[in-house]
């Protein structure tokens, strides 16, 4: 596979990001799947290995319904070749509206194929930490908006 100009994979990553905010204002997380490659692999450690564009959409659809206000602030990410691993956080808003964190971390590894999609994505994160914040955040008054899938 050929390396991409570090400027292209940079570009690309933040449309990632910006990508993932348009579907949290939006609530529709199909343009999500669309950046990632026909052939894209994501492996996300609670729910399994995904296949193709079009398994992704199905996961990050159900995965996402019932969060549609979890939104992704980027603490940190670092490029090699085609490889970008970053640290972004996973949080929901303060359901009191003041300022309370609820967040968990998770690492995201992606490979760029070119053309602004991505041909693997992992999630690494701590599926009890995700637990343990969605529940705290329930208990401050946090209503989700359907069943979270197992």
């Amino acid at each position: 596979m050929a390396t991409f100009p570090r400027i292209e994979v940079e570009r690309a990553f933040h449309e990632f990001i910006a990508m993932g905010d348009r579907c949290v204002e939006t609530g529709d997380w199909n343009p999500w799947a669309d950046i990632h490659s026909e052939d894209g692999v994501w492996i996300e450690h609670h729910f399994g290995t995904f296949r193709g564009r079009e398994a992704i959409r199905a996961k990050i659809c159900e995965v996402m319904t019932p969060v549609p206000m979890m939104f992704f602030p980027v603490a940190w990410f670092m490029i090699d070749g085609n490889r970008v691993a970053s640290y972004i956080w996973q949080q929901m808003p303060d359901p009191t509206g003041g300022d309370e964190i609820y967040r968990f971390g998770n690492i995201t590894v992606l490979e760029y194929a070119g053309d602004g999609l991505w041909s693997f994505q992992e999630d690494v994160y701590n599926p009890q930490e995700a637990t343990e914040m969605v529940t705290r955040w329930m208990g401050a008054g946090g209503q989700l908006a359907g069943d979270i899938p197992t």
